[in-house]
């Protein structure tokens, strides 16, 4: 293993925001508002203020599948966060998530509005709000839980360690891909074995579990992050999860959701804001570009 440079850590941290990559311009070391801006409010109960990004997809997708199951209360607007320009840290959207990442919910049906943050809660409240994609049996139930809550520990490994070291690092440190790509193939190898066993993640159904995996593991088995890492990571042994990324990816409500808020890839696979179900049909970038 080699370095091109070895750093003596100093005995007290300080915050170098020229030190930062291509992310130096939105990440910092406290927390709160940088602005005052008010979130936008559209018809429907449900407030979506999101990024098409793997955790963005999850809510997404979850919202088309309600409504694709007929439940009309799922209705929503989804605004547009652009994290890259800071649209996170505005007065409005941290009041909603004080910890300024996306995705974060506002249901306004209710005699007092509810403010939810963190993609795993926001599907755990509609599954439980429309009594859908969460098991009422116990120990279905908790193993639905024990998955999703899995991928809620387990994706930062993928995500801030794999794929920030591989793709979005300022310098290519082997020691820090090669950490996080050996636990992303451990990630992958606790997944594919499992769906050795189940059609599902935690079952014989479709659950939350699988709306919070499959936009980041099974985004990585389908070639859709971090560059060529796909081939980095040798991603066709995992013959099962093959299977199920496939599975997932082929269900309509699914692939509406990916659509919405994502801001990146063909036009005609982004949907800046919804809405209204009728935006799949009429405003996607390449429409609105052909429209002048």
């Amino acid at each position: 293993m080699t370095s091109s440079s070895e750093y003596t850590p100093p005995k007290i941290w300080t915050w170098d925001k020229e030190n930062g990559g291509q992310f130096a311009s939105i990440n910092r070391p406290i927390a709160g508002p940088t602005r005052e801006k008010e979130l936008p409010v559209g018809r429907h109960p449900l407030q979506l203020y999101s990024l098409g990004t793997p955790n963005g997809v999850k809510v997404t997708i979850m919202l088309e599948e309600l409504l694709a199951l007929g439940h009309s209360g799922a209705e929503y607007d989804a605004w547009l966060i652009r994290i890259g320009d800071g649209n996170q840290f505005g007065s409005g959207f941290v009041e909603v998530n004080p910890n300024s990442k996306i995705p974060a919910l506002m249901d306004r049906s209710g005699e007092k509005p509810v403010r939810i943050f963190e993609s795993g809660a926001i599907l755990t409240y509609l599954a439980e709000k429309f009594g859908a994609f969460l098991p009422t049996d116990p120990a279905k139930r908790a193993e639905c839980f024990s998955w999703l809550l899995w991928q809620v520990g387990s994706a930062p490994y993928l995500g801030g360690g794999f794929g920030h070291f591989y793709a979005y690092a300022p310098t290519k440190i082997e020691y820090a891909i090669n950490r996080f790509a050996m636990e992303t193939k451990r990630q992958l190898d606790v997944l594919d074995r499992r769906l050795a066993e189940s059609e599902y993640i935690a079952g014989d159904e479709f659950t939350i579990a699988d709306m919070a995996i499959w936009p980041w593991y099974g985004g990585l088995v389908k070639g859709w992050m971090y560059g060529d890492s796909a081939e980095f990571l040798q991603v066709q042994e995992y013959k099962n999860m093959k299977r199920w990324a496939d599975l997932i990816g082929d269900r309509p409500a699914v692939k509406r959701g990916r659509m919405v808020n994502r801001v990146s890839g063909e036009p005609s696979s982004q949907l800046h804001e919804r809405h209204d179900a009728s935006d799949f049909e009429t405003k996607t970038q390449d429409k609105l570009q052909a429209a002048g």
